[in-house]
């Protein structure tokens, strides 16, 4: 055990960079409305920013796996906050349009995406350093980030009603620089990426970043998709999970509201999922050995069936509160098992590669699945919309439920288990 542990430090700039992220979440879609005066204008970002999301995390996967991962956390931190940080100033200087947030926003994606999966690639690093079980880190990880997702928006409003909104978002750089700055007292080694050939080393630090990052797509895709089933059913459990949520966040329920003259509900039954989710993330953490992890996986989801069925139903406000609280009660094990799944069974030399290319293409499908979730909006009503969500996510657990992969979470072998077991068959000094 180390005399000095480092989780705590990790754990506070994680929670520092994500509270930057979920201020700037809630404060910038209001300046881009006052600017514009078009309520079109988030979502048309949103689409023009997906692509080049999806390509900058890519090519951040790449790095993360040929330099060291604290570093890129640090620099990503930087980046964000300077990109945030130019927006009042760009306000001040010219006046802000459109098109500012478009090239301030690609150039905050430079910060975002890398740091985020830099942070994930650390995580079972501090872990291990820490001699930390990893799914109890994970569930308190969870609990971090559900608490940030509870305070985010509250602190969001506090700082448009102390100052405005446009200089509100220095306090958003001064959080994303604080957790830069956090970062840099984690020891430099807990972010070195594992050692590999000499000769694949040398081969590599001779090619470029695009043709690196082109590998690291198709490594990414290799490894989620086609090397261990348990890996692929929660990547595409992930990705449904972000497109039909994404949609009743995003559009659905902000809609259905807005219509029924109460669009300040919507933040109640929001911070009501949040605070659900925290509550069951933080028993999930003390309580996982309980049960087994298919007992939490099905539970988990079965619950999480409900609290949409409920949500797409758009019933009554207090319903509506009841079912945000069972559906974020319900997805607090599924949400740190998933997490779990990833970084257990990643190998270590390509999880930067694998989490990269999962956090660009959930960046991706998140705004895809909002546009045709609008257009759905646009031609049937927000109600037959919110059936069609709740169909969707229905078949997807059905189907997660009755994968082959995930009947026998105990004891699956993952990839890695399998390399490591083979490596001590070759070698019995390992």
């Amino acid at each position: 055990m180390h005399e000095h542990r480092i989780a705590p430090r990790f754990l506070a700039s994680s929670a520092l960079s994500l509270l930057g992220n979920s201020v700037a979440g809630v404060a910038l879609p209001l300046i881009l409305l006052a600017t514009t005066g078009d309520a079109l204008a988030a979502g048309t970002l949103a689409l023009i920013c997906a692509v080049p999301q999806m390509l900058i995390g890519i090519a951040g996967g790449a790095a993360l796996d040929r330099f060291n991962r604290r570093d890129i956390s640090i620099l990503s931190d930087l980046v964000s906050a300077a990109s945030v940080a130019l927006i009042p100033v760009v306000d001040a200087l010219w006046g802000l349009n459109f098109w500012w947030f478009v090239v301030l926003g690609l150039m905050g994606a430079v910060g975002d995406v890398p740091g985020m999966t830099a942070r994930d690639a650390l995580l079972p690093a501090v872990a291990k350093r820490d001699g930390t079980d990893l799914q109890r880190f994970m569930g308190l990880s969870q609990s971090i980030d559900s608490l940030v997702a509870v305070v985010g928006p509250a602190l969001a409003a506090l700082f448009i009603g102390m100052v405005g909104g446009v200089p509100s978002l220095w306090f958003t750089a001064a959080l994303s620089a604080l957790a830069a700055l956090v970062t840099c007292t984690l020891p430099r080694a807990v972010g070195a990426v594992g050692q590999r050939a000499d000769t694949t080393a040398a081969t590599e630090q001779k090619r470029g970043l695009v043709a690196a990052a082109a590998d690291a797509l198709r490594t990414g895709v290799r490894v989620l998709l086609r090397t261990d089933g348990v890996l692929t059913t929660s990547t595409l459990l992930t990705f449904g999970i972000v497109m039909v949520m994404g949609s009743f966040q995003g559009l659905v329920l902000p809609v259905h509201f807005t219509q029924n003259g109460h669009p300040e509900l919507l933040g109640y039954v929001l911070s009501a999922m949040s605070l659900g989710l925290l509550v069951s993330s933080l028993a999930y953490a003390a309580l996982a050995p309980r049960l087994s992890r298919r007992s939490w996986y099905a539970l988990s989801l079965v619950g999480m069936a409900a609290g949409v069925a409920v949500l797409g139903a758009l019933p009554s406000f207090p319903v509506m509160l009841a079912g945000a609280i069972l559906l974020g009660v319900s997805a607090g094990p599924a949400s740190a098992l998933l997490g779990f799944f990833m970084f257990d069974r990643i190998p270590e030399a390509s999880r930067g590669s694998a989490l990269g290319t999962q956090n660009s293409l959930v960046l991706a499908a998140a705004p895809v699945a909002v546009f045709a979730t609008s257009a759905a909006v646009t031609a049937f009503g927000e109600a037959a919309a919110a059936l069609g969500l709740v169909g969707c996510w229905l078949a997807i657990t059905a189907l997660a439920l009755a994968a082959r992969s995930m009947r026998t979470l105990d004891e699956s072998t993952s990839v890695k288990e399998a390399a490591e077991h083979d490596n001590r068959e070759a070698d019995p000094t390992l």
